[in-house]
């Protein structure tokens, strides 16, 4: 990672450990009900969201599972889920939606996965929510993965729902 980056991972780190401290076959349209109450921190979680902020700035591969080919949004879930948590979790942002458990968006933590409508299809991307309004994806459009803004415009108005695999 080159050295003009560390403040930023710095302060993101800080930002989501502080943030972290507060406060089958089912189709994902048909996603299973919300959980009414969680604890207020995940240790599995929390170790998602620091590896994924390890990954800031590697490269996009379409159907890319790990860092060194490449990863694509399903990929970098997969890659990090099972690396971090110990979890397999595959298959296309829509699989990874079939099988995660509801969670409201006011309810977030970091680990918990968040799935966006980006090209006019239900569940067509994913990225892990790493506290703070904020996620980690691997978007095509700029070849790297990166931090979001959950109110950037673009993915404000693609939002569609958030799941976890975590208590």
């Amino acid at each position: 990672m080159p050295f003009k980056q560390l403040p930023c991972l710095a302060a993101v780190c800080t930002a989501l450990l502080l943030s972290a401290c507060g406060g089958g076959s089912v189709s994902p349209e048909r996603a299973p009900a919300v959980t009414p109450s969680r604890p207020a921190i995940s240790e599995k979680g929390r170790e998602v969201a620091l590896y994924a902020l390890g990954l800031i700035d590697t490269g996009y591969r379409f159907g890319g599972k790990n860092p060194e080919a490449g990863l694509d949004c399903s990929g970098m879930v997969s890659y990090i889920f099972g690396q971090a948590a110990g979890l397999k979790v595959g298959g296309s942002a829509a699989d990874i939606a079939r099988k995660g458990r509801a969670v409201e968006r006011n309810s977030l933590r970091p680990g918990d996965l968040v799935f966006f409508n980006t090209r006019n299809a239900a569940f067509s991307h994913v990225g892990i929510y790493i506290g703070d309004e904020r996620f980690v994806h691997a978007p095509k459009t700029s070849g790297r993965v990166r931090i979001e803004q959950m109110g950037n415009s673009y993915f404000a108005q693609r939002f569609e729902a958030a799941r976890s695999y975590f208590d």
